[in-house]
C-alpha cells in the first residue's frame, strides 16, 4: 500500500488536530485568562474592548509563561497569516489579528482548522511542489508540503503547551 505526501500531511495534522480538540474540549472560559506564574504573556482588553496579545519583537529573558488565551491568540495569528498564504491573498499583521475571547476562542480555533482542511485538500501534487509562501521569505528550498509540515509541527507543539496549562491548571484547583 502507498501513501500519498498530501495524504500523509493529512494525517499527521488530522492526529495533531485530535490532540488539541481533546483539550479544547474540556476547557472552562475561566482557564483561557488563568496566570500560572508571576512572569506570564496574556491577552488584555484595551479601552475599547479589543483583546490585546502580550508581545515582543525580540524574545525577552526570562520567557513569560504563555497562558491559554495568549496561545489561542498565537494559533490564530499564525494560522490566519498561513491561510492568507495559501489562499494567495496579502496576509495580515500580527496587530490585524484579534483574539475572540474565552467564549469563542475554541470555535475561532475550530473554524481555522475547517478553513486549513479545505485549502490543504485542494492541493494537487503540483501545488505541494510550489514554492512556500509562508514561514520562510520565499526560499525555492522550502515548498508547500513543507509549510503544511510546518504548520502540523507548530499545532502541535500549541497543543502541548495548552494541554500542560490545562491540566497544571485543573491539578492546582483539586
Amino acid at each position: 500500500m502507498t501513501s500519498s505526501r498530501h495524504d500523509l500531511l493529512r494525517r499527521q495534522f488530522d492526529l495533531t488536530w485530535a490532540l488539541l480538540d481533546h483539550h479544547l474540549e474540556r476547557l472552562e472560559p475561566e482557564d483561557f485568562l488563568w496566570e500560572p506564574a508571576p512572569l506570564c504573556w496574556t491577552v488584555r482588553p484595551d479601552a475599547g474592548g479589543r483583546w490585546v496579545p502580550d508581545f515582543a519583537e525580540t524574545e525577552p529573558d526570562p520567557v513569560p509563561v504563555p497562558t491559554i488565551a495568549w496561545l489561542s491568540w498565537h494559533i490564530d495569528w499564525w494560522w490566519s497569516v498561513a491561510l492568507d498564504h495559501a489562499r494567495g491573498r496579502t496576509p495580515r499583521e500580527r496587530e490585524e489579528i484579534d483574539w475572540s475571547g474565552p467564549d469563542r476562542a475554541v470555535d475561532r480555533l475550530r473554524a481555522l482548522r475547517a478553513q486549513w482542511s479545505a485549502a490543504v485538500d485542494r492541493l494537487t501534487d503540483a501545488g505541494l511542489d510550489a514554492t512556500a509562501p509562508f514561514p520562510w521569505p520565499r526560499d525555492p528550498r522550502y515548498t508547500v508540503a513543507d509549510m503544511i509540515g510546518w504548520v502540523n509541527a507548530e499545532l502541535m507543539k500549541n497543543a502541548a503547551e495548552i494541554g500542560q496549562l490545562r491540566l497544571v491548571r485543573a491539578a492546582s484547583r483539586s
